[in-house]
């Protein structure tokens, strides 16, 4: 099966990831203009992101490809805006993200990580389905990324807000992955 153009869009996006890491790990001040070359990468990908979600829901273009695509792009960008971010907070004059931040964020992506694939062990099955908490918190990350590459003072009260709605998206995608565990236990799967 052919990809569809909302599968394109999300393989475009991973495809972005690469120049928007180089992109930022070559910021410095005799190289103070590639911040907006990375923010705009970002802004494309983000964009995208949209843009896909919308096609596939409207145009009847969900798969499975996406359902397993789509959150795999999301996440690639944001981890590694965050990441490389942080590495290269020496090179952004007052707004940087701290390490206690930078370590909450990607801890909820590992540990679920790690609960998807005992999920699919377990299960024999992955339903990958973003809910309203984790869409509000990639939303409040997406924000911070752009603080910190716009350079905006204020960014850092979004750091809080942020972090707890990770902590808090964390906890349901958690309870949610128990009940698919435990109701793939009660029908003998």
């Amino acid at each position: 099966m052919a990809l569809t153009f909302a599968n394109k869009v999300t393989v475009g996006r991973i495809l972005i990831v690469p120049f928007f890491i180089a992109t930022v790990m070559y910021i410095s001040p005799r190289h103070a203009s590639l911040r907006w070359l990375a923010l705009g990468l970002f802004l494309v990908a983000v964009i995208s992101d949209i843009i896909d979600g919308y096609i596939a829901r409207t145009h009847g273009q969900k798969t499975r490809a996406g359902a397993i695509l789509d959150p795999l792009a999301d996440k690639m960008l944001l981890i590694s805006a965050f990441i490389c971010l942080y590495i290269r907070r020496g090179y952004f004059t007052d707004i940087h993200f701290p390490l206690w931040f930078v370590v909450g964020i990607i801890s909820r992506d590992v540990i679920l990580l790690l609960g998807s694939m005992i999920i699919q062990l377990v299960t024999g099955k992955l339903e990958i389905e973003a809910n309203q908490a984790g869409k509000f918190t990639a939303f409040l990350q997406i924000v911070c990324i752009l603080g910190v590459l716009l350079q905006l003072k204020f960014t850092f009260v979004f750091w809080y807000v942020a972090l707890v709605a990770t902590v808090v998206s964390g906890v349901i995608y958690i309870k949610e992955g128990i009940k698919a565990i435990n109701e793939s236990a009660v029908s003998g799967h």
